[in-house]
């Protein structure tokens, strides 16, 4: 497979480096690499819907745009928990 654009055999739409977004109504899966992790055994592996995007200023510290966004997610259980970009995927 050849990609020009981006130049990486991960197509496009697969580059984990791009801006990754999330809308109200996505359907997102919860992915917290750090074991230690205090929610990790709480919701690593969950499923759940966007229910509300909060932004904050958390990207001014980090430097990192995609940080200014928490994404409150609603799982099947009605458990409610906010996450940043990192920790989730898309369905």
């Amino acid at each position: 497979m050849k990609y020009k654009a981006n130049k990486s055999p991960v197509p496009k739409e697969h580059n984990l480096s791009m801006v990754q977004q999330f809308d109200l109504g996505d359907n997102v899966r919860v992915d917290i690499p750090d074991k230690t992790d205090p929610d990790f055994d709480d919701f690593h592996g969950k499923y759940g819907v966007i229910d509300e995007i909060i932004e904050d200023d958390a990207g001014d510290e980090t430097g990192d745009e995609r940080d200014s966004k928490l994404y409150r997610v609603e799982f099947d259980d009605g458990k409610i928990m906010d996450f940043r970009w990192k920790d989730l995927r898309p369905r």
